[in-house]
C-alpha cells in the first residue's frame, strides 16, 4: 500500500485551531483523500500539558508538531506545551536541554536538488499537480519551506541524455549555448524561485567536463581534465553563470567537482586533492575574479564525509587557493563518518559546510513506505548541524515512477515520486522528516545548544531570526519516551513516541 499526501495544509499550523494531520492512504489510483485527527498524540500529551498549565507560573507556550511510525501523523499539531519554572531536576527523569546563549553557525538552507529528472517528470504531470509539488516543497506556510537548491553544469546521471553547451573543442568557448536547459530545467527552477517567495538559494556543481576537454576523451567513466583544457574550463563555469543569471536565475555558489573520486557510468571527472587546490588557485578563482564573479562561493570537495578533512586540508593549507574558498560540501554515501565533519570545523574554524547531496537507493516501488528513509534522513540532518553544516541538501526534489529518468539506470528515491501515466503523487516519509527541519528553521537562524540527557533521544536546536525557538527531537527506539524540554526559565513535560520525530516551536516575536 502506497502512502500519498497533500502538502502541509496552512490551516494546521495557524494558533488556536484544532490540529490536524497531514495523512492520506491510498489504496489505488482514484483512492479518496482526506486529513485525520491528531488526537491519538494530542492525548498522549494532554495530561502533561495540562497539569502544567493547571500549576500557574507559566513562562511560554510551546507549539508541537510530529511524525510517528504506526500513526495518521504527518507533520501533524499537537496540543501545545506550557512551560513551567522552578522545577528542580531529578536523574529519574530525561532532559533536552536547549540554550540559546550559546550560538553557532548561521543557517543557509535546507532543500533538494533540481535536476533535469526532477524537471521532465515534473512537466509529465498536469497543471495542478504541478502546482501541487511547487507548494509542497517551497511554499513556507503550506509547504515545507525549501530555501537551498542545487543545480548540475552540463548533464548529470539524472538527466535523460548526456550534453554539454560548446561544440567540440571549442576552446574559445564563442558557441556557449545553454538551449538544452531551457525546455525543462531553467523553467522549473524559475517556477520553484517564484513559489519560494524569491527567497531559494541556488547553487551549481558539474559531473563532467565536455568529454574533448578530458583524457578518456568521454563525459563517462572518470578520466581527468586535460591540463591545456584548465583555463577554458574555469570559463565555462562563468559562461554558465552568466547564463542563467541573463535567464533570471541567480547562481550563489558552485561547487568544483561532484565527486571528484569516484569513476563512475556516468558523467564523472576525477582530481586528486592538489590537483583540485591547483585549478581553483591559479584558474577558477581568478576567472571568477576576472569575470567580476569574485563574491561567489566556491565550494570544494563535494564528496564522501570519509575523506572530507584530508581532501579539505590540502586545499585549505595553501592560503593562495584558501583565499578563493568559501567552505567544504559533502555527501553521505560511504559511511556515516560524522565525527569528520566536526574534524574539519575544528581544524579550520572560518570554513563554511554544506551538505551537497543524499539520497536511498537502489530504487524498489515496494520499499517506498519503509520509515527508515525519513529516519536515515534526520539522523543525518542533526549529526550534521550539530557538527556545524549551514545547509543541506537532498538530492531529486522529485522523480518518476521508476525512480528516474535517468541515462544509466542508476534509478534512486525521492521524497516525493510522481506516477507520469497517471498524475498521482507518492509522498515518501523522508518529505516530512526533511519538514521537521527546513519548515521550522529558517535562513539566518543560529544553531543552539541542545543537550539530551538519553542516548534514545537526537536532538538539535535554533533560534530563529524572529526569536522562535525550534528543537528538534528524533526517537529511533521502538518505545515511547517521556523527556523534559528545558530552556532558561522554563520547562515542559512531554513524550516522544516510537520511531518518531518531533519539533517544538518556543518562543518568538
Amino acid at each position: 500500500m502506497l502512502i500519498a499526501a497533500k502538502p502541509f495544509a496552512a490551516h494546521d499550523s495557524l494558533p488556536g485551531e484544532r490540529p490536524v494531520a497531514r495523512s492520506e492512504v491510498a489504496t489505488g489510483p482514484s483512492a479518496m483523500k482526506k486529513f485525520a485527527s491528531a488526537a491519538v498524540f494530542s492525548a498522549m500529551l494532554a495530561g502533561s500539558a495540562v497539569a502544567l498549565g493547571a500549576g500557574g507560573d507559566s513562562k511560554g507556550r510551546v507549539s508541537v508538531y510530529v511524525t510517528a511510525k504506526d500513526t495518521q501523523q504527518r507533520l501533524a499539531r499537537a496540543d501545545d506545551l506550557f512551560m513551567t519554572s522552578n522545577v528542580p531536576l531529578t536523574e529519574k527523569e530525561e532532559y533536552i536541554f536547549v540554550d540559546p546563549s550559546k550560538k553557532f553557525q548561521t543557517v543557509l538552507g535546507i532543500g533538494g536538488a533540481l535536476t533535469d529528472a526532477a524537471a521532465e517528470t515534473f512537466y509529465k504531470l498536469p497543471e495542478n499537480k504541478r502546482a501541487e509539488v511547487l507548494t509542497a516543497y517551497f511554499d513556507p506556510r503550506d509547504g515545507i519551506g525549501y530555501t537551498l537548491a542545487r543545480t548540475h553544469i552540463n548533464s548529470c546521471d539524472f538527466s535523460s541524455e548526456s550534453y554539454d553547451y560548446v561544440q567540440s573543442g571549442d576552446k574559445t568557448l564563442s558557441s556557449f549555448n545553454i538551449g538544452h536547459d531551457l525546455k525543462y530545467r531553467i523553467p522549473f527552477t524559475k517556477a520553484a524561485i517564484a513559489r519560494a517567495g524569491g527567497q531559494l538559494t541556488v547553487f551549481a556543481s558539474p559531473w563532467s567536463p565536455p568529454g574533448w576537454m578530458k583524457d578518456n576523451t568521454n563525459m563517462l567513466n572518470g578520466g581527468s581534465l586535460r591540463p591545456d583544457c584548465y583555463d577554458c574550463w574555469a570559463r565555462y563555469y562563468v559562461k554558465f553563470i552568466q547564463a542563467y543569471e541573463k535567464e533570471g536565475i541567480p547562481i550563489w555558489g558552485l561547487t568544483v567537482q561532484n565527486e571528484p573520486m569516484a569513476i563512475q557510468k556516468w558523467e564523472s571527472c576525477n582530481y586528486t586533492a592538489e590537483q583540485e587546490r591547483d585549478f581553483v588557485k591559479m584558474h577558477l578563482g581568478p576567472a571568477l575574479k576576472a569575470a567580476g564573479l569574485r563574491k561567489k562561493k566556491v565550494i570544494i570537495w563535494d564528496h564522501n564525509r570519509s575523506f572530507m578533512y584530508i581532501r579539505a586540508a590540502t586545499v585549505l593549507e595553501d592560503p593562495d587557493a584558501a583565499k578563493f574558498v568559501w567552505g567544504v560540501g559533502y555527501h553521505w554515501y560511504v559511511g556515516d563518518n560524522f565525527e569528520n565533519v566536526a574534524r574539519v570545523k575544528e581544524a579550520f574554524p572560518a570554513t563554511h559546510l554544506l551538505f551537497t547531496e543524499g539520497c536511498h537507493g537502489p530504487f524498489d516501488p515496494a520499499r517506498l513506505n519503509d520509515w527508515q528513509w525519513g529516519e536515515l534522513y534526520a539522523k543525518s540532518m542533526i549529526h550534521d548541524f550539530n557538527n556545524g553544516a549551514e545547509g543541506w541538501t537532498d538530492w531529486n526534489v522529485l522523480l518518476d515512477q521508476q525512480g528516474g529518468p535517468n541515462h544509466v539506470q542508476n534509478y534512486c528515491f525521492a521524497p516525493i515520486h510522481a506516477d507520469t501515466r497517471t498524475g498521482e503523487l507518492t509522498y515518501m516519509n523522508s518529505y516530512d522528516y526533511i519538514g521537521h527541519f527546513s519548515k521550522f528553521i529558517r535562513p539566518g537562524a543560529r544553531r543552539i545548544i541542545s543537550s539530551s540527557t538519553t542516548d534514545k533521544l537526537l536532538a538539535t536546536a535554533f533560534q530563529n531570526p524572529d526569536g522562535k525557538i525550534a528543537t528538534v527531537v528524533l526517537n529511533l527506539t521502538d518505545e515511547a519516551q517521556p523527556f523534559n524540554l528545558s530552556i532558561p526559565g522554563g520547562l515542559a513535560r512531554t513524550s516522544s513516541p516510537a520511531r518518531s520525530i518531533m519539533t517544538l516551536v518556543a518562543g518568538g516575536k
